[in-house]
């Protein structure tokens, strides 16, 4: 379903009252003018404050399923996506689904590549500072922070926080990047905020291509989730178990991570093959 916005001829001097669903706290900036994409409240961090400019700056580039998910962060042409008609000509557009704008945000923001991945590895990434529910509504967020959709554990869609009750999102196939309401109904479930560089201890990053992490500490249990390229996680502890060679190297010490609940071969984590400052699982 196309989003559009109604031109506004002219605009006094005038009070907008925000009416929107959710609690809004007294303090909230007035809503923003129709389409307008920055930062609509104080107190988001720098970072923060740097991702929603850098989404804005992509105010009507096309969606395309799958764009945004290159090498490195930036736009991309998409793929068709064999459940949504809408989506047959994205292998011809240039742009971002909603997951590839929030990763290009923050790339752009933290330097690096901090969020990679789609929509649910990003609700649960390790830079993750603080989360909000559902029912907490808009109230204590602040620009930059990240919305997202879905229900029984699975997250399908991902917008970036302006404040006043506004975000920048990549919805759909036929649509353009823009500014909507925050849509706080359906299956909404909640909100989080992504912590600064420095706030962000106990992160390493992958290497390699098509990576599988796995149930268990061995390349024979169930496979969990792929990372496609480098990806910043979080190591909650290590262990020796199955050793595994791969890439030339081999190594019995795997780590877990808690994100993903799924372990991964420390072949795979940048750095000695058994991590630095990291505990030992029980």
């Amino acid at each position: 379903m196309a989003m559009r916005t109604t031109a506004v001829a002219a605009v006094a001097a005038l009070t907008l009252l925000a009416a929107g669903e959710g609690a809004h706290s007294a303090t909230a900036a007035p809503r923003a003018a129709a389409g307008e994409c920055r930062v609509l409240a104080a107190g988001a961090s720098t970072t923060a404050e740097q991702a929603v400019a850098a989404a804005c700056e992509q105010i009507g580039v096309w969606y395309t399923w799958g764009g945004g998910h290159g090498p490195q962060p930036g736009p991309t042409y998409g793929q068709v996506d064999p459940s949504d008609p809408d989506s047959a000509h994205d292998p011809e557009r240039l742009g971002f689904d909603c997951s590839g704008l929030v990763r290009y945000a923050y790339a752009r923001a933290a330097g690096g590549d901090p969020l990679p991945g789609n929509a649910y590895h990003q609700f649960h990434a390790p830079q993750v500072r603080q989360r909000f529910t559902a029912a907490e509504g808009t109230a204590p967020l602040l620009p930059g922070d990240l919305l997202a959709w879905g229900s029984g554990g699975s997250i399908h869609h991902i917008a970036i926080y302006l404040g006043a009750g506004r975000m920048v999102e990549a919805r759909e196939s036929g649509t353009r990047i823009t500014v909507a309401d925050v849509r706080l109904g359906g299956d909404y479930a909640g909100a989080v905020r992504i912590a600064p560089p420095t706030q962000a201890p106990g992160t390493f990053s992958t290497w390699g291509t098509d990576v599988w992490t796995h149930q268990e500490p061995s390349t024979g249990s169930p496979r969990v989730h792929k990372f496609p390229g480098p990806t910043t996680v979080r190591v909650d502890c290590q262990k020796h178990a199955e050793p595994v060679t791969a890439e030339g190297y081999t190594n019995d010490a795997w780590s877990y991570l808690p994100e993903y609940r799924a372990w991964i071969t420390n072949i795979y984590i940048k750095g000695p093959a058994w991590l630095d400052g990291v505990r030992t699982c029980p």
